[in-house]
């Protein structure tokens, strides 16, 4: 199913003028939802320490975030991020739903990646290795992760 953005680009224009630290905190938090889920890889080491900004271009919005003792936090702060991806929404969705790869996206100029270059090669990786994001797969991530506990004992 192909996506397309139909953002209003006055509205993105507006959004862009906005303090952008809000944006960090859903996606921390999907982010840390994701692994407790683990739908993320479990040794997200590599990551340990960095700042990451992903910026929606035809929402005008970035998302900054660290990766910190083990949990993602939200920047609130401005800086340099030690990566940055930047993308229009439909091509996002693209990459969650597995419809495309990061390679295609990147050398057809519809996602662009800059900063340190091997972290980038490392995120890439493991976005290659995640299951397509579905309903599906985070109900079943949710029914492993969370149990029903055992009846009382009469």
């Amino acid at each position: 199913m192909g996506v397309t953005s139909r953002f209003p680009a006055p509205l993105a224009r507006l959004i862009e003028r906005l303090p952008q630290w809000p944006h960090g905190i859903p996606a921390a938090l999907a982010l840390n939802l994701a692994r407790y889920l683990r739908l993320l890889p479990e040794d997200l080491s590599a990551l340990e320490g960095r700042t990451f900004v992903i910026h929606v271009r035809d929402v005008g919005a970035r998302f900054r975030f660290r990766y910190e003792g083990g949990r993602f936090r939200p920047l609130f702060g401005p800086g340099e991020p030690d990566l940055m991806f930047s993308a229009d929404t439909a091509e996002y969705l693209k990459l969650l739903r597995r419809e495309e790869d990061p390679d295609t996206l990147f050398f057809n100029r519809r996602l662009d990646i800059e900063g340190d270059t091997e972290l980038g090669l490392i995120v890439k990786n493991m976005l290659d290795s995640l299951e397509p994001l579905s309903w599906t797969a985070i109900d079943r991530a949710l029914r492993e992760r969370i149990r029903p506990s055992p009846p009382p004992s009469a």
